[in-house]
């Protein structure tokens, strides 16, 4: 297993040089002089000596892979530059938003594993009937619906007529119960419909008909064997589920006023902020590639057959 780890590690730099100079590449091809942006971000008039001594200091009078070597090298030892509009540096930035995104994201994934384990199992168990088609139809309205719709839906309901949750979120669990189930809604979807048909693949197979002849109980059956053996493929939707939550919370977030990564990015881009966007981009890319690896530690635990490739 040590072995497999250190080799996927490995694997993951040149992916990771890529990621980074992609990005670097399209924050250098974007329009505008980023010295007179920062000046106009700080909200002083840029002048030609302004520019000029702006520019040395951000080195853009080096050529393009000279600023991609410094940007990585200072990359690597964790400084992402300083945000043009606050004129902080944009690791501190991302930081302190990171453990709220954090809290969104977990707090979506989590409910999704909690509500769509067992009525994906139990829509299995009591396929075509009544309560099966139910949650069929809610399974579809919920990956039919997007996460923003779902939010704004989710504030109209809650807040605007019910009026039990504030309408902006604030830094409070009941801030956190919204955006929460919004960025929630379509997981749920996806993770009921795949763990079904993974279960309903299963409950058909030899051994469960053998356990059940051999007086073994169903709830053993399904948790001890129809459940373990469809873990791969619900590991899967749940490795490419964590990405897109951390992504998605970015509408989310600017929706419900979020203090996170979302938010941060969206007053960002609102003041062509390309640092902390460049920032951003290069965090979401390295938590996909990390939750890929742990998916695939993942596999080699529940199936040691698996063999790397």
């Amino acid at each position: 297993m040590l072995k497999y780890i250190k080799n996927r590690l490995i694997r993951l730099i040149p992916v990771l040089l890529v990621i980074t100079f992609i990005t670097f590449s399209l924050m250098y091809l974007a329009s505008g002089d980023p010295a007179q942006k920062k000046l106009v971000a700080q909200g002083r008039v840029p002048t030609k000596e302004m520019l000029d001594a702006t520019r040395e200091n951000m080195g853009l009078n080096n050529p393009f892979l000279v600023r991609y070597g410094q940007w990585l090298w200072s990359f690597m030892q964790g400084d992402l530059g300083e945000s043009y509009a606050k004129d902080l540096p944009v690791s501190q930035l991302m930081w302190k938003a990171m453990g709220k995104t954090s809290m969104v994201a977990v707090s979506a994934l989590l409910l999704s594993l909690i509500v769509s384990i067992p009525l994906g199992i139990w829509t299995a168990v009591r396929r075509n009937t009544f309560a099966d088609y139910l949650v069929r139809f809610f399974t579809f309205l919920a990956n039919a619906i997007p996460s923003f719709l779902a939010a704004l839906l989710l504030i109209y309901l809650f807040c605007v007529y019910l009026q039990l949750l504030p309408v902006l979120a604030k830094n409070s669990f009941q801030g956190l119960i919204l955006p929460t189930v919004a960025l929630a809604m379509p997981t749920i979807g996806k993770f009921i419909k795949q763990i079904r048909a993974e279960v309903l693949g299963e409950l058909g197979e030899n051994y469960v008909i053998g356990a059940q002849a051999r007086g073994v109980t169903s709830r053993t059956i399904l948790v001890k064997d129809v459940l373990h053996n469809a873990m791969l493929s619900i590991l899967t939707v749940i490795g490419f589920s964590v990405g897109h939550l951390f992504a998605g919370s970015v509408v989310i977030e600017a929706i419900f006023q979020w203090p996170g990564m979302g938010k941060l990015v969206m007053d960002a881009i609102t003041a062509r902020d390309y640092p902390v966007i460049q920032g951003f981009v290069v965090y979401i890319a390295i938590i996909y590639v990390l939750i890929n690896l742990l998916t695939d530690l993942a596999y080699r635990y529940f199936d040691p057959r698996v063999t790397e490739s």
